[in-house]
């Protein structure tokens, strides 16, 4: 059985949802004068796998963003959990370890939140973690 066909028509619709955000988010953050490093970074597999959906830089920061897809910024907000920020610190600490050019810039973790019918928002510095 495929993941196509494990996800359901349900979850296919939700994951070209979150497919066409992130194509919005990065748009977005270009346009902020950001440049993308990496779409769907995985550190690897297992318990101590993480994911990051976005990871761009503008000048001397790395941000590690997070895009969530809801129908309305709180409900967005919301959906960013403890776990998904902690997958997200590992994934990032993988990424800055696999290319040392960056290891002089200073990162944090950003998140776009993409309401319907709405421009995205940008939350700079969205939580903060050690790293």
């Amino acid at each position: 059985m495929s993941a196509a066909q494990r996800r359901g028509p349900r979850g296919d619709a939700a994951q070209r949802r979150g497919k066409r955000a992130e194509a919005l988010a990065a748009w977005w953050l270009r346009l902020k004068g950001y440049r993308v490093l990496a779409r769907g970074f995985t550190s690897g597999r297992g318990t101590g796998a993480g994911e990051v959906d976005l990871i761009v830089r503008r000048g001397d920061v790395v941000a590690f963003v997070e895009v969530k897809a809801r129908a309305s910024l709180a409900q967005a907000a919301e959906a960013i959990t403890p776990m998904q920020q902690d997958r997200l610190r590992r994934a990032a600490q993988s990424f800055i370890a696999r290319h040392p050019e960056l290891a002089a810039c200073s990162w944090r973790f950003d998140a776009v939140l993409v309401p319907p019918r709405t421009l995205p928002r940008h939350i700079r510095d969205a939580w903060r973690m050690d790293a």
